[in-house]
């Protein structure tokens, strides 16, 4: 997993509940970073950075286009 990018940044973890559906229906290896932490403590979300969501390089045109069809082309929004 050292290998893997931050592509997104989200403040909560509702923020990325569909996209984390999208992606796993998708096969695409990704982990959220901090998002346990922010689970338990929610205020530390701007001291910690947020919760980055984590990919392989390789999937990274794939899940940029998920993420800009949520977007651009559905009523559900990534905040």
């Amino acid at each position: 997993m050292k290998d893997f990018i931050t592509i997104a940044t989200f403040t909560y973890p509702n923020d990325y509940a569909i996209l984390r559906l999208l992606l796993e229906r998708e096969g695409i290896s990704y982990f959220f970073e901090n998002e346990t932490m922010i689970g338990v403590f929610p205020f530390y979300s701007n001291a910690l950075g947020g919760i980055n969501l984590k990919i392989h390089p390789k999937d990274q045109t794939r899940v940029q286009e998920i993420i800009d069809d949520l977007n651009t082309n559905s009523h559900l929004n990534i905040v």
